[in-house]
């Protein structure tokens, strides 16, 4: 929040959103609810356009795990990290993210190339 003046450049033309969030703060889980509203509903993207990374410090893997997130955040594609133990499950699902996004990115020019040619 403290950064709000900085968002619409942060937002201008950006095809995906990625937030990461700490789930053991309760403020946290609060915020999200924030990022979500402004970055991706705001801007019209779609909930595949947004992916949750819940970050765990070393060794507080625990009851967040099986963390449930509220409407709308619950739609989301949710990760869990911890980067001693499974860093490259997560580098998969970022890779899995990345190629979604350009694919729509594709699709998209690829219609507006037709509506234009029509």
């Amino acid at each position: 929040p403290r950064f709000e003046t900085c968002w619409p450049a942060l937002m201008k033309d950006s095809h995906g959103v990625v937030i990461v969030f700490n789930p053991e703060l309760p403020s946290h889980l609060k915020e999200i609810e924030t990022w979500y509203s402004c970055f991706v509903q705001q801007q019209r993207l779609l909930d595949s356009q947004c992916l949750l990374i819940a970050h765990h410090k070393p060794g507080s893997m625990g009851h967040t795990e099986d963390l449930s997130l509220a409407y709308p955040l619950n739609k989301l594609k949710l990760v869990h990290s911890n980067l001693e133990e499974d860093a490259e499950d997560v580098r998969m699902e970022f890779i899995k993210y990345l190629r979604s996004i350009i694919t729509f990115i594709n699709e998209s020019r690829e219609k507006e190339e037709m509506s234009i040619i029509s």
